[in-house]
């Protein structure tokens, strides 16, 4: 019996103390979730009052190659196109390349941090060199070779051939004062900061040769010819100092038209997946840009390109033309022509025998124009609409000599590599025949129908 109540008492005592860790732990959860919604509401409230201040994208650096601290690792630079923001170079390399004697004053002391650039011109002109510091209380000096032999690295290392420039100035002073003005003397900048030129080669300086006493940023340009080959050294005497962007180019009279792909039905620009070739110069790439506006593009005289520009929806363009039709131009607008279906293209300059459908060679380069358009576009059907100028008054031959151009136009498509089963055919009907009458006659006989064959999107691949 004794033993029975001690049982039951101990079990009244265990149910008792967990009835009150729960209201403990209830008490405690409610409390803390008080508390909680009490700060979330402040922090809503605090961050309500805060301005949003948005952060700069921070710009992606580019490692220097291995070894690119000697000349026989130099890193190749492409005409036009900005290599960096690097990482800072460090060290002088396996070489200690350049060092300085009384009889070679133009050079470094000796290599600090330094990366060897080279760079081959792709046309005759006069050299530039753009070096944008992204630090820019860095001190960057550099030296510019012309290569000569095989043995070209050994000779600079015993200073038998000496830079045909030389720049040891310090930085430019007003540049580095705007630049900190701008920057709000940040180590680093933004991507605008870091497109302006602290130091380089220019064709408004004054001199090829700089020493550490001058206060100029820039030495002057000088004049290189087809496929020569230069090297540059760029050294920082900045210790644990930043990196740099570099630009090379080759400066030419040249010209410079705005560029404007357009839509005609929305009528605006479009951005285009666009691509440039110098045809002149191995096919470089002087653009290629995916998502090309508007902008203008530097052309050489005489020079020869080929320009291709695509756009989901649009048939794309593929042109080859000589610098020299647009250099009276300040402006080249391509028209893309969209590939949707129900898309109209008359075509008014097309010559016919007189009355008839026989096609006659001054037709040629219009209609190869559409050829190469819809070439390109293998996936692409259409319908090829004929058209005559009528009165009315004969309109069963109306309509067979429409017909009967239409035809002519597909065969001359189908000669130049469209086949046949994405072409239709179809000349003009009665009722369209009765309206070109009426519209002939209200102009009074001195107004004649231009439109000799519509091209018109029947869809992709018959759909």
């Amino acid at each position: 019996m004794k033993r029975f109540i001690v049982a039951l008492l101990v079990c009244v005592l265990t149910l008792c103390v967990g009835n009150l860790q729960a209201q403990t732990k209830k008490t405690t959860t409610t409390t803390t979730s008080s508390k909680a919604k009490t700060t979330s509401s402040k922090s809503k409230k605090s961050s309500s009052n805060q301005k949003v201040v948005k952060e700069e994208p921070q710009i992606e650096e580019v490692a220097l190659p291995f070894n690119s601290n000697d000349c026989l690792f130099a890193v190749e630079l492409k005409p036009n196109v900005p290599f960096g923001p690097t990482t800072a170079p460090q060290g002088a390399g396996r070489m200690m390349e350049i060092m300085a004697d009384k009889n070679h004053p133009c050079l470094f002391e000796h290599e600090h941090n330094s990366v060897w650039y080279k760079f081959r011109a792709p046309y005759n002109g006069d050299l530039v060199i753009d070096i944008m510091q992204t630090n820019p209380e860095d001190d960057y000096d550099f030296l510019v070779y012309k290569y000569t032999n095989d043995y070209f690295s050994n000779q600079i290392i015993q200073n038998k051939i000496s830079p045909v420039a030389s720049n040891l100035s310090a930085v430019d002073t007003v540049k580095l004062a705007a630049m900190k003005a701008n920057s709000k003397n940040k180590k680093h900048f933004s991507r605008k900061d870091l497109e302006t030129p602290m130091t380089g080669m220019h064709l408004d300086a004054k001199s090829k040769m700089l020493t550490k006493k001058s206060m100029d940023g820039f030495i002057k340009s000088i004049p290189v010819r087809k496929d020569e080959v230069y090297y540059i050294v760029l050294d920082n005497l900045s210790q644990k100092g930043s990196g740099h962007t570099i630009k090379v180019n080759v400066h030419v009279e040249s010209f410079s038209p705005l560029i404007v792909f357009y839509d005609p039905v929305a009528k605006k620009a479009v951005d285009v997946d666009l691509l440039i070739l110098e045809k002149n110069t191995n096919n470089r790439e002087i653009v290629k840009n995916p998502k090309f506006k508007s902008g203008r593009i530097d052309f050489v005289p005489n020079f020869s390109y080929t320009l291709y520009a695509k756009k989901d929806g649009y048939f794309s363009i593929y042109k080859d033309f000589n610098a020299n039709i647009f250099m009276d131009d300040t402006a080249m607008r391509f028209i893309m022509n969209r590939t949707e279906k129900g898309t109209v293209f008359p075509i008014t300059d097309l010559y016919f025998e007189s009355g008839e459908s026989e096609l006659l060679p001054e037709s040629d380069t219009t209609l190869l124009n559409y050829v190469s358009m819809f070439r390109n576009h293998p996936d692409v059907t259409f319908e090829v609409k004929g058209y005559v100028a009528t009165y009315g008054l004969d309109m069963e031959y109306d309509q067979r000599v429409s017909l009967a151009r239409a035809e002519s136009v597909k065969a001359f498509f189908v000669s130049n590599g469209i086949a046949a089963s994405r072409i239709t055919v179809e000349g003009m009907t009665p009722s369209e025949i009765k309206k070109a009458a009426t519209a002939a006659f209200n102009q009074k006989g001195n107004s004649r129908q231009d439109t000799k064959v519509c091209l018109i999107i029947t869809g992709m691949n018959g759909k």
